[in-house]
Parts: structure tokens; C-alpha cells; sequence
């Protein structure tokens, strides 16, 4: 119990700064960004009408006053109202999450389902002609961006067979594309990342002893190799949740998806800012509690981790 709570103390201190350091950078940028009452109001705006408008947001008190008062009500879950039409704005990104949650959990689920076991397989046929090829086609699918891959799937799909729209939300196939366009990069990157893994892993002494003590080749593999080699995938999958909320912010701008990406776009262009603080403030939720509970299911797997953090203290 020591040593868990050796383990799990840090890991929640570093993810509950993490947060902080976002919310603060993401407050001090959006703030030396411009003023938000000519960006609203337009240049043609009178004064008194510019000064009203930064006295109703606080926009005309010290800077860390603004900070102060800002970090206090996001403690208290009040991430203040929409600029542009009063609407709190927790309130407009939780309406708009239900749509990106619909892209990121079936990308995700592509990407556990179609990159651990092709990079399993390519491990185990390491230099034949399918690890050479897996090899290949998991290069083109993490180099090329997420936007073009998009681009290229509603040229042939929408446009040249017609099977699938190109955008919107109002039906199940609008899903399809984007989902695709998610799911390919990251499956790509999961491929690889299992197929190194698990070529470490065969090559250690343990896997190699079993085999020469007669266990089979599929006993091996089941029970040795690939549990081993799953334990640094897991930790990669929990980094890559920051990468597909940022690949789902282009996606659906790509795709016209109402979702909090084409939210965030939206609310940039207009100096929205508590919209965009909100956004923001979850997607760094999102990482840490995703890279939080990664780390801790790595130490539940691994008990050496806990070991040798109770034993540095």
C-alpha cells in the first residue's frame, strides 16, 4: 500500500500542475492576443460603447485581477458566458461534445483494433515480406496530416464513387470518413510502436528459456510476449489522446462535423473567450486524466515501478 501511494502521489501533483500551467498559458496568450471588444464590436464602434463592453466582461480590470478572478471561478466550475450570446459557456461545449466524443471513441477503437495486432503480426514475421510492407504503409499512414487525408477520402468517396457524404451530421454515414481519417494515423502509429515492442520482448531471455524448455510458439507469443509488450503500448495510447483531440479539431473543419473542434475554430476567430478557455481547460482534463490513469494502470501491470519508487524513499 506504501509503495501504490508512493507511486500514485507524484503522478496526481504533476497532472494537477499540468493543468494550472495550461489554464495560466492559455489565459495570458488569449489576453496578448488583442482586445476582444474591438474584435466583437468592430473598429467602427464608439468608445462608450468599446468601455461598456470591457466593464461588463472585467475586461478593464488589471490583468491579475482578470487571472485571480478567473482561476477562482474555475475552481467552482464557472467558466463564465459566451461574449457572443450570453450562453454560459460550459454550456455550448458540453452540447458539442456528444459529436466529437461520436469521432474520438471509434478512431480510438481503430486504432487498439487495427495497429496492436498488425504490429504484432509484422513483429513476428520480423523481415519478411509482410513486416516489410506493414512497415511501409504504416509510414504513409502517420506522415501524411490528418486534413489531406481527409481531403483525399471525400474526393474518392464523396465525389468519385459517391458512397459517403462529405460532410455534415444529420446521418450515421457522415461519421464514416472522419472516423476513418482519425482512426488511420493513429492505427499507424500503435502498429509500429507494438511491432518494436514486441521484438524487444522476443528477444529476451525469458521468452527465449521458454522456448527452449518446449513450450510452443503460440504459448509463448500468448502468454509472454505480447502481455509484456502491451505494458509501453498502453502508455502510448494515453499520449495519443492529446494528439486526436488535436487531429479531431481538423477533422471536423474538415468535414463541416459540428463538434467542439470546429467550436474552438469558431470561437478563435471571434475572441470568444471564455468558450475558448473552457475548450481548452477540457482537453487538458482530458490528457492528464488519460495520461494519469495510463501511469497507473502501467503500475498495477508492472508492481517493479512502485517497487523501486518506495524503495528511492
Amino acid at each position: 500500500m506504501t509503495s501504490l501511494a508512493f507511486y500514485i502521489g507524484p503522478k496526481i501533483l504533476r497532472a494537477a500542475l499540468s493543468i494550472v500551467v495550461v489554464v495560466t498559458l492559455t489565459f495570458l496568450v488569449l489576453r496578448a492576443s488583442g482586445d476582444p471588444a474591438l474584435q466583437i464590436l468592430g473598429p467602427s464602434a464608439r468608445a462608450p460603447d468599446l468601455e461598456a463592453f470591457r466593464q461588463r466582461w472585467g475586461l478593464d480590470q488589471p490583468l491579475y485581477v482578470q487571472y485571480v478572478r478567473y482561476l477562482w471561478a474555475a475552481l467552482h466550475g464557472d467558466f463564465g458566458n459566451s461574449m457572443l450570446g450570453g450562453k454560459r459557456a460550459i454550456e455550448l461545449v458540453l452540447e458539442r461534445m456528444p459529436l466529437t466524443l461520436t469521432l474520438m471513441l471509434p478512431a480510438l477503437a481503430l486504432n487498439v483494433l487495427i495497429g496492436i495486432p498488425i504490429g504484432a503480426y509484422a513483429a513476428m514475421h520480423r523481415d519478411s515480406w509482410i513486416d516489410r510492407s506493414v512497415m511501409m504503409l504504416t509510414v504513409l499512414g502517420f506522415t501524411v496530416p490528418s486534413f489531406v487525408l481527409g481531403l483525399i477520402f471525400i474526393l474518392i468517396f464523396s465525389v468519385t464513387l459517391g458512397q459517403f457524404p462529405s460532410g455534415g451530421a444529420d446521418k450515421w454515414q457522415s461519421a464514416v470518413l472522419p472516423v476513418l481519417t482519425l482512426g488511420i494515423g493513429g492505427a499507424a502509429v500503435i502498429a509500429r510502436f507494438t511491432r518494436s515492442a514486441m521484438i524487444e520482448v522476443l528477444s529476451q531471455l525469458y521468452v527465449v528459456a521458454a522456448s527452449a524448455k518446449g513450450v510452443t510458439w503460440r504459448q509463448v507469443i500468448h502468454y509472454h510476449a505480447f502481455p509484456n509488450a502491451l505494458i509501453p503500448v498502453l502508455t502510448l495510447l494515453g499520449l495519443m489522446l492529446g494528439g486526436q483531440v488535436a487531429g479531431a479539431v481538423l477533422v471536423e473543419n474538415v468535414f463541416g462535423w459540428p463538434g467542439i473542434g470546429q467550436l474552438l475554430v469558431v470561437s478563435v476567430g471571434n475572441r470568444d473567450l471564455a468558450v475558448v478557455q473552457v475548450i481548452l481547460f477540457l482537453v487538458a482534463l482530458t490528457m492528464t486524466s488519460a495520461n494519469l490513469m495510463m501511469d497507473l494502470l502501467y503500475g498495477v501491470i508492472d508492481p517493479r515501478l512502485r517497487t523501486n519508487r518506495s524503495a528511492s524513499h
